[in-house]
């Protein structure tokens, strides 16, 4: 625990009814006797008078101690609630920094509370999360999170890895036994039990990053398919210039969109084709550019030609794990009827733009293909460096499932799960190192 004390403005900037400095550490005590003249006793809300250090009150409102180890923190927790005028807050804080608290860094007080085994590291990131949530049901994963469902799938994995790493390391210590227990089945059917258990946490995962940062859709095609009005329809406003003129859009659209609390950010781009053009040749180099960062391309086609050549050209040049849907637009014009297809081993959705059919069979093909569901309970939001880690896990649970079973190779079988046990544990800070907690407390802000 650490001796320091320290202090924030844990109310957003600006004015309001109510201001709250947070302080947090082993001078809190002695901070509220000298500020207001007594220490409230634990957890009892006291109307207190602030004041500086000539004795004039600064401002009068509760005072509220959380002494340690029952508080956010693990440490004693001061939090003084008074006015929300920006000078009065300040004026507050300097008096309780001139009391021996410093100013806080972002994220200071999560990370504490992390440091003093409060929260674990998948839930002091939910706090962050639930604060900066989009959507209502972003907050509610993310507040599934903060109780520890996330926590409790990765301890419950963790625990299964470890039963089954005891197990391998018995069976090599006992080699000279008559029974060859890494040959007779149960360590690999453990092993695929075990995988699978990984594949469906791992797929819960990537639900929660993409309900957390949001569903990278690159829009793709030719010049003039409606690239820039589908941006629109899905915006439900005008975010992009649509024009009859091939090549109006030259540089990347971004948009910020929420269907049926999925967040999407769709990104317009200009048309790809060959031009002599230098502003519209940059716009296409960075269209390409952003192809490859996408999680899923949405290449507009004209119904009524079809899928031609200068797409084929398309779908050759893109990465093949790049997931791709192609939208075949203009149907009210091809008097073809809008739907859901397959062509080209790809998911085809024929729809108009214009008036507004097929959309829905877009937008529903959009949730589908992410893995979200509107009204899932069981939902928690997640980060792309979880999803990392748990990709780090498989690959060492499927080099371990190798080295069983082709070589037979039983102490590289426990070091590989000994690899996925500290990917899984810096899930949740079970191993971490200071440049991590560096890293994912600074994002947080002031006061939290």
């Amino acid at each position: 625990m650490t001796t320091e004390t320290i202090a924030a403005i844990a109310t957003p900037p600006g004015r309001g009814g109510i201001g709250i400095v947070r302080v947090s550490g082993p001078k809190c005590g002695a901070i509220a006797k000298q500020l207001s003249g007594k220490c409230p006793p634990p957890r009892q809300a006291v109307l207190s008078t602030f004041k500086d250090s000539q004795k004039r009150a600064i401002d009068e409102g509760i005072a509220l101690y959380f002494a340690a180890p029952a508080s956010f923190t693990g440490e004693d927790v001061l939090e003084l609630q008074g006015h929300g005028g920006p000078m009065v807050l300040d004026a507050v804080l300097t008096r309780v920094v001139a009391l021996g608290a410093r100013l806080a860094r972002p994220g200071e007080f999560s990370e504490r509370a992390f440091l003093n085994g409060k929260l674990d590291l998948a839930q002091a990131e939910a706090v962050a999360d639930l604060i900066e949530a989009s959507s209502h049901q972003a907050a509610a994963a993310a507040m599934r999170s903060l109780q520890g469902e996330f926590s409790q799938q990765v301890h419950a994995l963790t625990e299964a890895l470890v039963r089954l790493r005891v197990y391998v390391e018995a069976a090599i210590d006992f080699a000279d036994e008559e029974i060859d227990y890494l040959a007779d089945g149960e360590v690999l059917a453990k092993l695929d039990e075990l995988r699978q258990q990984h594949q469906k946490l791992l797929q819960q995962t990537r639900s929660g990053a993409i309900l957390r940062e949001g569903l990278r859709v690159v829009i793709a095609g030719q010049p003039n398919v409606g690239k820039s009005s589908l941006l629109n329809r899905l915006a439900g406003r005008d975010a992009a210039i649509v024009t009859e003129i091939p090549g109006t859009t030259r540089d990347l659209l971004h948009e910020q969109i929420t269907l049926d609390g999925l967040p999407l950010h769709v990104i317009d781009t200009a048309g790809l084709r060959d031009t002599n053009d230098p502003v519209e040749v940059e716009g296409v180099r960075r269209a390409r550019a952003e192809l490859g960062q996408a999680d899923r391309v949405l290449l507009l086609i004209d119904d009524r030609q079809g899928l031609g050549p200068a797409e084929q050209e398309i779908l050759s040049s893109l990465p093949q794990r790049l997931p791709i849907t192609l939208v075949f637009n203009k149907c009210d014009l091809s008097a073809n009827e809008a739907g859901e297809f397959t062509q080209e081993k790809h998911t085809a959705i024929r729809l108009s733009v214009v008036t507004g059919a097929g959309v829905d069979t877009l937008v529903a093909h959009l949730q589908q293909a992410a893995g979200y569901r509107a009204e899932d309970d069981g939902q928690f939001l997640a980060r792309r460096r979880h999803l990392d880690a748990l990709d780090q896990a498989g690959s060492a649970l499927e080099n371990g499932r190798l080295q069983l079973t082709e070589y037979a190779a039983g102490e590289l079988l426990a070091e590989e799960l000994h690899l996925a046990q500290q990917a899984l544990g810096s899930i949740t800070g079970k191993f971490s190192n200071d440049d991590l907690l560096g890293e994912i407390f600074s994002s947080f802000c002031i006061g939290k």
